[in-house]
């Protein structure tokens, strides 16, 4: 069968995958980092399960790192540093055995041509400012100043402005303090000429909030404007990235000033359509319930012609959801409530199928988020590549 180029599986989730498959304590500040110096063997291993599972790109261990996340841990700068990078190289090794594993052991040349493996990309994950927060905030994006509004002087509790000259001073305030802390993170592995070389993609994950949006596309305008002025000396160019959001209960966390959140067509529109910062590779949504993403989909999908509009290409659609059981952030514990893997994997097969007709995708990128492992994964290669392309 024709490889369907236009999809590509990524793998599933990290963290509850070293908790539930290999059996690992991670509940820590730095959560799914936290092994890449105590136990770096298993996360060669986690990722390594993926690929034998069928996934064509694996996410790295970076998730929580950031330089404030280890200094909470006890973890000097450089430190943090030295284990930022050393995932990275983690993932490395991982592609490199698992080619090594699945390379044609023929020595007909021209079978060979045809057995072999498939490519295996890297994305480097970057989990928003709310993930270095204890308890953590992707889910709610209630942010401390500067990053969110100062409620010390009144007993509402929002994650947003209102609506007035002063507090609009304050949201751009904190974007430029959110693109800061992108912008640091981004910088350390860009600065590093043998990690950056090995990244194929950057993923920025279950961002809450329209502000860090904005905040994600100026930190990476900054790093593009180094880049491409160091590029006549060697230096590697911004690799393809995305932003990928999140609807607990299926609505966007980020609040309005008037009441109710704000819709999924209007974090779209600040990821794919305005004129700040860079222009984006990919839009995505993860840590979400399945049973949402047919409607959030619709909501996007007009963002994305008007950047098809804008920019002559059609945006990537990156997917993966949750397998739909119930984190608890005070406890940092799971309610089991979610579907089993064939379930998951038909729900979510059926999703990419409809939107990889709808011509409004340039492609899709499609693997699972929390509590799901290499059996879902596999499932769900099995099931799109034995769908005609």
């Amino acid at each position: 069968m024709a490889e369907r180029t236009n999809i590509l599986i990524l793998d599933g989730g990290l963290g509850t995958t070293l908790e539930d498959v290999f059996h690992k304590d991670i509940s820590h500040a730095l959560w799914s980092a936290k092994p890449i110096d105590e136990d770096p063997e298993v996360i060669i291993s986690a990722h390594l399960a993926f690929l034998r599972a069928g996934a064509d790109i694996i996410l790295t261990s970076t998730y929580q790192c950031a330089f404030n996340t280890f200094e909470r841990a006890g973890y000097s700068r450089d430190d943090a540093r030295r284990i930022m990078l050393k995932s990275v190289h983690l993932a490395t090794e991982a592609r490199r055995r698992f080619l090594e594993e699945t390379a044609p052991k023929t020595q007909d040349t021209a079978a060979a041509i045809v057995t072999q493996p498939r490519k295996v990309k890297i994305a480097l994950s970057l989990g928003p400012f709310g993930a270095t927060l204890s308890p953590a905030q992707e889910f709610d994006g209630f942010y401390p100043p500067p990053y969110g509004p100062d409620l010390s002087d009144t007993a509402e509790k929002t994650n947003t402005f209102d609506d007035t000259p002063e507090r609009r001073d304050q949201e751009r305030a904190a974007i430029d303090a959110l693109a800061d802390f992108h912008y640091e993170r981004l910088s350390t592995f860009a600065a590093d000429k043998e990690t950056w070389d090995a990244v194929d993609l950057i993923a920025f994950e279950t961002v809450p909030l329209r502000r860090e949006v904005l905040a994600i596309r100026k930190a990476v305008a900054r790093v593009e404007a180094e880049r491409n002025g160091l590029q006549s000396g060697g230096a590697p160019r911004m690799k393809p990235w995305w932003i990928s959001t999140d609807y607990p209960d299926g609505r966007y966390p980020e609040m309005k000033p008037s009441g109710g959140h704000l819709a999924a067509a209007d974090v779209a529109n600040a990821a794919l359509v305005r004129d700040e910062g860079a222009v984006v590779w990919g839009f995505g949504i993860n840590c979400t319930g399945l049973e949402f993403l047919p409607g959030l989909l619709a909501e996007v999908q007009p963002a994305a012609k008007a950047y098809l509009e804008k920019h002559g290409r059609r945006p990537w659609l990156v997917l993966y959801p949750n397998r739909g059981d119930i984190y608890e952030p005070k406890t940092q514990s799971w309610i089991t409530k979610g579907g089993e893997g064939q379930k998951w994997a038909s729900g979510l097969h059926a999703v990419v199928e409809e939107n990889a007709q709808s011509e409004v995708w340039e492609g899709i990128v499609v693997g699972g988020c929390c509590k799901t492992g290499p059996e879902e994964i596999a499932l769900l290669a099995q099931k799109l590549r034995t769908s005609p392309p």
